[in-house]
């Protein structure tokens, strides 16, 4: 669920805005049991392709929905997925929360912002200005300034992110999610490069994906003007989320894990671990993309709904 109110005007008005046109709600309404590409969806709605592009662009700048490229029988298709299935705005300036209510709490890591790590060449990471590591060193890894990474890279191994997690007492955790943007890595760039890239939640593997390469061939949108074209160049945003029934990726199902087999409620951190399981068919290794880097202007977000099981006192 995306909840929305007074504390996040310029969110609310984007997704007003999205909202505030049939060809978009139609859009929408066609995603919700399936993806689908541009040209598909201007096909199921007699719409010319440059129109649901345009219309495409406003629900992905709103986050309402998101967007890959992958490849085609000639050149790349644009595959559209819905981020959500209800949205709640609040217009009250403080809004009480009920027994039963739904919350979200949602909190942004800098990729950089790791706990602990294990990773083997190729590896690296820069941030806006400059290359921040020794390329190929494992041990820069550990250096302070990784903090500041805004794109990260490594054929084997993994990272480690510790997560608070601050919802009220005796919540009840409703689902998990966990988005970045990410892909293979592979020398310089390969978009033939499959990778089984896998996420663990409190050391219980939730799900992998097989990114299929290591993009370039052009400039991510974000990258800074120093990057080199011949690098990586940007990764695809992928969303996992657990709920009390099964793991999905972008709403399709890859594990029966659960809530209940990631103690949530047990510690106030969440332990997130991003990598390579040594087991996996494709060791075609992580680039992990920052604010500055890539196509999409995010670090790792994660978002819990939760219910509170006590009626707010000031109700």
């Amino acid at each position: 669920m995306l909840e929305l109110g007074f504390g996040d005007p310029e969110k609310l008005v984007a997704v007003a805005h999205a909202l505030s046109t049939r060809s978009r709600v139609d859009i929408l309404h066609l995603l919700n049991s399936q993806n689908l590409n541009v040209i598909e969806i201007a096909e199921a709605l007699k719409l010319p392709v440059s129109t649901v592009a345009s219309n495409v662009k406003v629900l992905e700048a709103a986050r309402l929905i998101n967007t890959e490229l992958l490849p085609a029988s000639r050149g790349a298709m644009k595959v559209c997925s819905r981020n959500y299935d209800d949205i709640h705005i609040a217009l009250n300036e403080e809004k009480a929360v009920r027994k039963g209510a739904v919350s979200v709490y949602e909190i942004e890591v800098p990729i950089g912002h790791y706990s602990d790590c294990d990773v083997s060449p190729t590896c690296g990471m820069a941030d806006a200005e400059a290359m921040l590591v020794r390329e190929d060193e494992p041990a820069g890894f550990y250096h302070p300034k990784h903090v500041g990474a805004q794109i990260i890279w490594f054929r084997k191994g993994y990272i480690e992110y510790l997560l608070p997690v601050e919802v009220p007492k005796g919540s009840r955790v409703e689902s998990l999610e966990v988005s970045m943007e990410i892909c293979s890595e592979a020398p310089n760039y390969d978009n033939n490069w499959p990778s089984d890239i896998s996420v663990w939640i409190n050391g219980v593997e939730i799900g992998m994906w097989t990114s299929p390469g290591d993009f370039g061939g052009r400039r991510g949108k974000l990258n800074p003007a120093w990057w080199w074209d011949s690098s990586t160049q940007y990764g695809l945003l992928k969303t996992w989320r657990v709920d009390r029934d099964k793991t999905t990726l972008d709403m399709e199902k890859v594990s029966d894990v659960s809530l209940s087999q990631l103690n949530l409620t047990q510690s106030p951190k969440i332990r997130l671990r991003i990598g390579v399981n040594p087991e996996s068919v494709h060791q075609g290794g992580v680039n992990l993309f920052g604010r500055s880097f890539g196509d999409h202007p995010q670090e790792i977000l994660m978002k819990l709904s939760f219910t509170s099981d006590e009626e707010d006192q000031n109700h």
